[in-house]
């Protein structure tokens, strides 16, 4: 997921794909430590997506602030 498609989505619906990014993650990491991944590299996307999502969020929040 690129910044310009992240920014095209509104809050609420930024918040939900935030919750099922999380949940993804959590299940990545544990069918990681229990048995071999097909795609380890999914993990380190999945970081980075939540990463981009919390970034937008927060300078939204602080747009609003000023």
């Amino acid at each position: 997921m690129k910044a310009e498609e992240v920014r095209e989505l509104d809050n609420t619906e930024l918040t939900a794909r935030l919750a099922e990014l999380k949940e993804e993650q959590f299940r990545l990491r544990f069918r990681a430590s229990t048995m071999e991944l097909e795609n380890p590299k999914r993990l380190s996307a999945i970081r980075k997506d939540i990463a981009r999502i919390k970034t937008i969020l927060r300078e939204r929040e602080l747009a609003g602030n000023a």
